[in-house]
């Protein structure tokens, strides 16, 4: 569950770098006629590759990296690390994890003045993400 949660998280944060630019261009034409965003990679979408903060629905906290070549590694609070690949499907972040866990796509809310959003999975699941300070 937090391993998914994670996930969420993760494509939350990248969904927010595009969803700030789709807010862009919304802003210009009314929402009813704006189409959902085509498939594509982090190397495409605009979302911007970098590190991201993931609070759960119970507290816990986890970090995602999301990799420029479209890969990804979330890390749970106890230091597991799960890595896989990471792109858009039907205006979603999805999540491809190695090994044998299915996959988890999230849709994401319009990112916050400071950059964070939340994330909820098909399953009702709602991450909030933010971008890690340095």
């Amino acid at each position: 569950m937090k391993k998914l949660v994670l996930m969420a998280a993760l494509a939350m944060l990248s969904a927010c770098s595009q969803k700030a630019e789709q807010s862009k261009e919304n802003a210009a034409a009314p929402a009813e006629t704006t189409a959902p965003a085509a498939p594509a990679t982090t190397a495409d979408s605009g979302t911007p590759p970098g590190t991201y903060d993931v609070k759960m629905a119970d507290g816990t906290m986890g970090t995602t990296t999301i990799n420029a070549d479209g890969t990804y590694a979330d890390t749970d609070a106890k230091g597991k690390v799960v890595k896989g690949l990471f792109a858009q499907h039907d205006g979603k972040d999805c999540f491809d994890p190695e090994g044998d866990a299915p996959g988890m796509c999230w849709a994401v809310s319009k990112p916050e003045a400071d950059g964070s959003f939340t994330a909820t999975a098909d399953d009702g699941t709602v991450v909030t993400v933010a971008p890690k300070k340095k």
